[in-house]
């Protein structure tokens, strides 16, 4: 067997499976009490006493949802943890447990997929889940990462989607469209380095955006701060696919439709200045862009009090009874219709 430096840099032929797996998940610890086994058997076992558990799942493939070129390992794990988090989360339930299975081609050393794994131990640390399985598999075409996701709660605190009442509020947690604009700067400047790969980008003026993209954060502090105030959402969903997508799902799961306020939609100035630059209508941004991993929730109108007076909370629309009827109403009173144009797989 190679010393730990020479086999950071071997190819992952030159290393078992077992062996590969004990080294990328040697840091890894335990931290709820329902993990009863976690790796190094065929299956984990969890406890879980009267409890509902939630049940997400994503992929991530190269090519597809991200690029190397610009994008760091470690970043990549935890924003993998990350963006299944936040499906949990959009439940009004808080994680637990995830697995991670990867299928990883031959280019890839073994250093290469610690790095990886630092990043998904760093978000198992920061949102208190633990890894508890997964699988490893050879790809001829490049990285992919599965990850599920696992939360339990009690019955009575799940948020669906169809859960909708007439008049309620609608909600947004942070602002929009800095995701979005960060991968514009990303890969324009991509661009630039293939002509001249000796140019060095001056990225500090788009520190947020950046940041936005490459390390989102699940917003579980707004569960928290929910549960804080007492309030249950009666609808929630996670912004992953751009903001006008999200409101779609909420009208065709609810069966209720939403009337939104251009001048209420939150966006930071970093994001503004971005869009200007690129000559993009904000709008394109906040609607359209997706990977923001904010959550969109509605809340009685009893609650309006409550969340105005919550700085990472803004209120930007109701619900309506008309169907098929999401629109945008400008600062002008024109109301423009929303359509889903945001993030799809398979276009």
């Amino acid at each position: 067997m190679n010393d730990n430096k020479n086999l950071d840099e071997s190819d992952l032929q030159s290393i078992s499976e077992i062996e590969l797996i004990n080294r990328i998940t040697k840091s890894f610890k335990t931290k709820n009490d329902s993990t009863i086994l976690d790796i190094g058997d065929d299956a984990a076992i969890l406890k879980f006493e009267k409890n509902k558990l939630a049940i997400s799942q994503d992929i991530l493939v190269e090519g597809v949802h991200f690029d190397l070129s610009y994008v760091p390992l470690k970043h990549l794990g935890y924003k993998s943890v990350v963006v299944n988090i936040s499906d949990i989360i959009s439940m009004n339930i808080k994680p637990s447990h995830i697995l991670v299975s990867i299928a990883v081609s031959n280019r890839f050393k073994v250093k290469a997929l610690e790095e990886l794994y630092e990043g998904i131990r760093l978000a198992c640390s920061y949102y208190n889940v633990d890894l508890i399985g997964g699988d490893t598999t050879s790809s001829n075409k490049g990285l992919m990462i599965s990850v599920t996701c696992i939360g339990n709660t009690e019955n009575n605190k799940i948020t669906q989607r169809n859960g909708v009442k007439e008049d309620d509020l609608l909600v947004v947690s942070g602002d929009l469209g800095a995701a979005y604009m960060g991968l514009q700067i990303l890969e324009r400047e991509k661009k630039v380095f293939e002509v001249n790969p000796n140019s060095q980008p001056d990225l500090s003026n788009y520190t947020y955006c950046i940041q936005r993209q490459l390390k989102p954060e699940a917003r579980i502090d707004i569960i928290n701060l929910l549960e804080e105030l007492k309030i249950t959402p009666t609808s929630m969903i996670d912004i992953s696919d751009g903001l006008s997508t999200e409101i779609n799902h909420l009208s065709n799961s609810s069966g209720f439709s939403f009337h939104i306020y251009e001048d209420k939609i939150p966006i930071s100035e970093e994001t503004k200045k971005a869009c200007d630059e690129f000559k993009l209508d904000h709008s394109v941004a906040y609607l359209n862009g997706g990977e923001d991993y904010e959550v969109l929730f509605t809340v009685s109108k009893r609650h309006e009090k409550k969340i105005s007076n919550c700085e990472q909370l803004t209120i930007i629309g109701s619900s309506v009874k008309k169907k098929d009827d999401n629109c945008m109403i400008t600062s002008l009173g024109q109301k423009i219709n929303i359509n889903s144009s945001g993030w799809d797989s398979f276009n």
